[in-house]
């Protein structure tokens, strides 16, 4: 079964992919808007990544 979640490299890939595909599609305010989600979303990513690593550290320290 596949996962929802994917690495940042993964992620940072996708989003060159979209960046190109979108710059045609949409006016200049609203590429603005979407490369700004887009990068709250890395960041997000991110920290979720972070998390993941600190859990799994304590989880292994705890054992």
């Amino acid at each position: 079964m596949p996962t929802c979640l994917s690495s940042v490299s993964d992620r940072e890939s996708q989003a060159s992919l979209v960046t190109k595909l979108t710059k045609s599609y949409y006016q200049d305010d609203q590429q603005a808007k979407f490369m700004h989600l887009q990068a709250e979303v890395d960041s997000l990513l991110q920290q979720l990544e972070s998390l993941k690593h600190q859990r799994l550290a304590a989880t292994s320290q705890k054992e």
